[in-house]
């Protein structure tokens, strides 16, 4: 008989950090690999953002703090919703954990019955369906294309509830699509809810400020006030403020809902890191203005991909409205084969023989519900970047 619990069996290990660690043994190998798999800014934490974590350990704010958060800290964030989102939240109503991951995951595990449906648009982030089933539900997955710019219509989410859906996840800007809901096209999804009230919200908005070409980011809860009892809105400093490694993110929503996820990171992790914490407190309440200068340099980067990807032979690479990922479909590249005689069969053959024969490593669709496609991250430098991009020509050029 096996110590391993049954129930981890029905889940997979993270795709995109398999992907990254695969890419650092090439490297230290002695392979020459241009990694475009982690979903990581390439830009250092801000001075003072580190200052404050500093700051933190000299004046011996080192020890455990109240189990999801400080105080002063849930202020922060309760600031933060109502200056830029609209929304008013009481400390009560806020939660900090973490990373995004774990708001998420404690969600889950505090709300979920077995047989509980939980709706995750395609693509999706590649945790999404592991954690649902995690928490004891059942993933339902709602597809989308191309031509939908990779966004959920409404009528496909409105034929996949049931009576025992409790959950829709929504992520906009999306990982990995980088596709963002305007406001219209949000008011559209949220209309379908209204007509469901059994059915809450968990919204992904860690992309929120990584939006390009003047796109107007706008939450759920925002866009219709109706849903401000059942949705939960999550968000953190790992992506806009380049604080991936402080393990900081946070979520609002109902009393009862957020004692229940309080009580669960009680028997779990307990407080997040008290210095990220104050480094996240300053990271909100300091200067901003470098989001903007950052998310201008990631736009930039984004339509340097965009014009390489589609030059490339077999791809086509959809321009998205935010985030730091584009998710270019490489049907044109299926059926074919490598130099060597391998046959490109799946999305899969495609990022494994692009990693072998060109050393670039992305990450392929199948991982994120939808083929045949891949992703690639464009958080890194400009130069390598191009670099990628002239392999990932040749390789596609080499295909027959």
């Amino acid at each position: 008989m096996s110590i391993i619990a049954e129930s981890l069996g029905r889940i997979k290990p993270s795709v995109t950090i398999a992907v990254t660690t695969k890419a650092a043994e090439l490297r230290a190998a002695g392979r020459d690999v241009i990694g475009l798999g982690a979903g990581e800014p390439d830009f250092d934490t801000p001075e003072n953002i580190k200052a404050a974590g500093i700051r933190a350990i000299e004046e011996g704010k080192t020890k455990y703090t109240a189990v999801d958060g400080i105080i002063e800290l849930k202020q922060a964030i309760c600031d933060k919703f109502k200056r830029e989102n609209g929304l008013n939240y009481e400390t009560s109503q806020v939660t900090v954990g973490t990373g995004g991951k774990q708001i998420l995951y404690n969600a889950f595990v505090a709300t979920l019955n077995p047989g509980d449906e939980v709706i995750i648009p395609a693509p999706y982030w590649v945790s999404y369906p592991d954690m649902v089933l995690l928490g004891g539900g059942e993933p339902v997955f709602v597809a989308s294309t191309a031509e939908t710019n990779f966004k959920m219509q409404p009528a496909d989410l409105e034929a996949a509830i049931t009576p025992r859906t409790k959950w829709l996840i929504f992520n906009s800007p999306s990982n990995p699509s980088g596709a963002g809901y305007s406001r219209s096209e949000l008011k559209a999804i949220t209309d379908v809810l209204l007509k469901n009230p059994h059915v809450w919200v968990l919204t992904d908005d860690m992309y929120e400020h990584l939006v390009y070409d003047g796109f107007e980011f706008v939450t759920p809860a925002e866009v219709e006030p109706q849903l401000y009892d059942r949705t939960l809105t999550m968000n953190g400093v790992s992506k806009a403020y380049a604080m991936t490694g402080w393990r900081i993110g946070y979520g609002a929503g109902p009393v009862e809902l957020i004692k229940a996820m309080a009580k669960v990171q009680s028997q779990s992790t307990s407080n997040p890191s008290s210095i990220s914490q104050h480094a996240a407190l300053e990271a909100l309440e300091g200067p901003q203005d470098f989001i903007t200068e950052r998310a201008k340099v990631f736009e930039e980067r984004r339509d340097l991909v965009v014009s390489m990807l589609n030059q490339a032979p077999g791809l086509s690479c959809p321009k998205p409205e935010g985030a730091f990922y584009v998710y270019p479909s490489c049907a044109g590249c299926i059926g074919k084969k490598t130099p060597e005689g391998d046959l490109i069969e799946s999305d899969l053959d495609f990022a494994s023989s692009l990693l072998e024969s060109e050393g670039v490593a992305v990450v392929h669709g199948e991982a994120f519900g939808l083929s045949p496609h891949f992703r690639v991250s464009y958080a890194t430098s400009t130069e390598a970047l191009t670099e990628a991009c002239n392999r990932i020509q040749r390789f596609c050029a080499s295909l027959s």
